[in-house]
């Protein structure tokens, strides 16, 4: 198996997606969160090379989960997904330490291109 992926969406169908796309793509999917402060705890728990982190979610969004990712690990390889493709989350993402922007729907290729440019 290839790097380790922690996935974190709040919707069940996005995770499965993610997760598929990954797995075909070689990659080792360790863990899943559904809002931002379960992916900073999964984060410290599992220490995964690469965090897939959806925007707009319950609890914490995933620009704060990102900052505070960044605290534990300033170096925490994180690749933002979401629908919403509006510059401003995009650039907030990437302030925040985001090494990258996935929009939904997701082309698989896509994120593997991502994942991979990320990683690399």
């Amino acid at each position: 198996m290839g790097n380790k992926v922690l996935v974190v969406d709040d919707a069940a169908f996005m995770r499965m997606m993610i997760k598929d796309i990954l797995r075909k793509g070689g990659y080792e999917v360790i863990g899943e969160a559904e809002d931002g402060s379960k992916a900073v705890e999964k984060f410290k728990e599992l220490r995964p090379d690469l965090v897939t982190m959806d925007i707009t979610m319950p609890d914490m969004d995933g620009i704060s989960a990102v900052k505070e990712i960044r605290k534990v690990d300033p170096g925490a390889m994180i690749i933002m997904c979401s629908a919403m493709g509006q510059q401003a989350m995009v650039i907030d993402a990437i302030q925040a330490g985001a090494k990258d922007f996935v929009v939904k729907p997701f082309q698989p290729e896509r994120v593997l291109e991502a994942v991979r440019k990320v990683l690399a």
